[in-house]
């Protein structure tokens, strides 16, 4: 592989830590031509749809990209304008980002930088990269906001970074965090969100913990995906003292005619009304920050669902997002998966300026004597 372009490393420059964060991604724009490039990327994914290229190609690029865009662009358009950068993904990801750059900045012993990426989309994975590499980074810390690991994007995004990693001269050192389903903060935070929405608005009937859903054959093929949904909701039930019948755990946001992991959340909270259950809450515990899926999908089109079966009390429980007991519980996993790199009581920012200076004079005069 040849290497062009601007050194990627300059001699004695300043190191610092960087944390990498990541979600999914979104479209630069509610418009058609957007979305079309948007999901033509997504669903291009061999990861997110593991069907043969060849019969994969013509259903994408002759059907779905042919009917799919205009609608979705429709739905985003509804809630673009609420948010500042007009995407709620977009927007929600940068205010943890600066979060959590004022929190680290605080508590760790050597200087850090957050970028933030997209696995599709802008800011792209490479940009995010690029950023923390400027910045001086030498140890990055990969983070998707993934709470529950699935290879559609837990992985996926590993793929990225290693993807971007293999156009670089010199690779940076690299750990990973690839699930945080039963860390007890985050857990806490969840419980803490459930337990106000309750205060508010009274106890419901059923706590409904809907998580995005994926084809079965996954989970026959060794994904941990669903286990670890359920996981989080059983520890989640846990802590807020709920018994077998207040909550159940459901999948949502389905595609295409395959089995998917059941139950399917539409479909149930159309049935829970003749079962007797008219007041309900609905969380979705596997989102960090809220979407289309939770904003348009479970605060809008299944509401309806549930009301017109003849649902009484509905109400979204908002996702995590940029609270504080969330951006305190990413802040200690993030601590805790980069000790041993410049969170020590060794370090010492004046003798770690000084060896630069060293570096950086042996690698001029090196350049000089050429």
């Amino acid at each position: 592989m040849t290497y062009q372009g601007e050194p990627h490393y300059a001699h004695g420059s300043a190191e610092r830590m960087g944390v990498l964060l990541l979600n999914l991604g979104t479209p630069d724009e509610p418009t058609t031509p957007a979305l079309r490039r948007y999901l033509k990327q997504f669903l291009s994914d061999p990861r997110v749809i593991e069907l043969p290229k060849l019969l994969w190609w013509p259903i994408l690029n002759l059907i779905i990209l042919n009917t799919r865009p205009k609608k979705s662009a429709a739905a985003y358009r509804e809630v673009w304008d609420h948010y500042e950068d007009g995407s709620p993904l977009l927007t929600i990801s940068r205010q943890q980002q600066r979060g959590l750059q004022e929190r680290l900045s605080q508590q760790m012993a050597g200087p850090v930088s957050v970028a933030l990426g997209m696995r599709y989309g802008n800011p792209s994975v490479a940009t995010a990269l690029a950023e923390l590499r400027d910045a001086g980074a030498r140890r990055i810390l990969v983070l998707p906001m993934y709470p529950q690991y699935a290879a559609a994007t837990t992985a996926s995004t590993f793929d990225a970074v290693f993807d971007e990693m293999k156009t670089w001269r010199w690779v940076p050192e690299l750990r990973f965090i690839t699930h945080y389903h039963r860390e007890p903060a985050y857990l806490d935070a969840l419980a803490a969100s459930v337990r106000e929405h309750f205060a508010e608005h009274g106890q419901p009937q059923k706590l409904v913990m809907s998580f995005h859903g994926v084809p079965k054959r996954y989970l026959l093929a060794g994904d941990p995906y669903h286990c670890e949904c359920h996981v989080t909701g059983r520890l989640l039930a846990d802590r807020l003292g709920l018994s077998a019948d207040q909550y159940m755990v459901t999948f949502q946001s389905r595609f295409g005619r395959e089995e998917w992991l059941k139950p399917y959340t539409d479909e149930t909270l159309k049935g829970l009304p003749a079962k007797g259950i008219k007041h309900i809450a609905v969380v979705c515990p596997g989102f960090s920050a809220d979407c289309l899926e939770t904003i348009e999908e479970i605060g809008q089109e299944n509401r309806e669902y549930f009301e017109e079966a003849g649902g009484e009390t509905y109400h979204y429980i908002p996702a995590l997002n940029a609270r504080d007991d969330h951006l305190d519980a990413l802040t200690h996993l993030i601590r805790r998966h980069t000790q041993g790199w410049i969170e020590h009581s060794g370090y010492d920012a004046q003798a770690d300026a000084q060896e630069r200076d060293r570096v950086r004079a042996n690698a001029l005069a090196m350049g000089a004597e050429r």
